[in-house]
């Protein structure tokens, strides 16, 4: 059947469209790639990892279009949290709030580009008059563009929105929100722990919501030697949006602008 699907694609030359060329081309590397695999190979894994990497071979495409977007914005603050919080939930108050003051400081707002708190975040920088970016991700449920962004895109694959989403921002801020919202705020303290990006501060907003959480790093991991002195104090816990704003005008990345 592999054959089969080989000698059945289409021939391609330099005069067709270039995203046709490079589909096809890469197509048939890879079915090439399984017709001479080893006969000790697991043939239905070794179709699923080059199937896998036929999905990931727009990965770089999709961190260049989202570098093309921030490249057009000096400073940025990007938000994060659920998705699954309602316009009359407080944190989504609170969010909106927030992101509108910043905007007004001249702050771009970039999110997840989708509802609950990103949402929140976007309709604020949107109502105060300044620029909102949404770097949405293709779901088949649960995440589409909202509708307060003056800039976007659609990624495919969580590992460049996340690349994108982390390039050079003057802060991060992060909302109640479950397992992404984790993973996601995760990452950040570990680039920053690992020195793998410039220190900016991390606000986890909310005191009540991110108390166990913390507990849990300075009564856990922080005894049991996991990480080191001072960990814990790469991220900021508050819910007083005054303080936010100062914590965050107070760092300078790049420049003065």
């Amino acid at each position: 059947m592999v054959l089969i699907l080989y000698y059945h694609l289409p021939s391609v030359n330099s005069l067709q469209p270039q995203p046709f060329y490079d589909i096809v081309i890469k197509l048939k590397i890879r079915i090439k790639r399984i017709i001479m695999t080893p006969k000790n190979v697991c043939i239905p894994r070794e179709l699923q990892l080059q199937a896998a990497m036929f999905r990931l071979g727009n990965v770089d495409e999709e961190i260049h279009a989202g570098y093309e977007i921030l490249q057009k914005y000096h400073k940025t603050v990007t938000f994060f949290g659920s998705a699954r919080i309602s316009e009359d939930n407080e944190y989504y108050q609170k969010a909106k709030d927030l992101a509108f003051q910043l905007a007004k400081d001249g702050y771009t707002i970039i999110t997840g580009g989708g509802g609950g708190i990103m949402e929140a975040a976007n309709r604020g920088a949107i109502e105060a008059g300044g620029q909102s970016i949404g770097f949405n991700i293709r779901l088949p449920h649960e995440q589409s563009l909202n509708k307060y962004t003056t800039d976007s895109f659609a990624f495919t694959h969580f590992a460049p929105r996340k690349i994108v989403m982390t390039l050079l921002a003057d802060a991060y801020v992060c909302f109640p929100g479950g397992f992404g919202t984790m993973d996601e705020i995760c990452e950040i303290i570990t680039l920053t722990q690992t020195k793998k990006m410039t220190p900016v501060p991390i606000v986890l907003f909310d005191k009540k919501f991110w108390h166990k959480w913390d507990e849990f790093v300075c009564e856990s991991i922080l005894p049991n030697k996991l990480i080191s002195d001072g960990d814990e104090k790469i991220y900021t816990i508050t819910e007083d949006i005054t303080e936010v704003v100062d914590l965050i005008k107070s760092q300078q990345t790049c420049c003065d602008r």
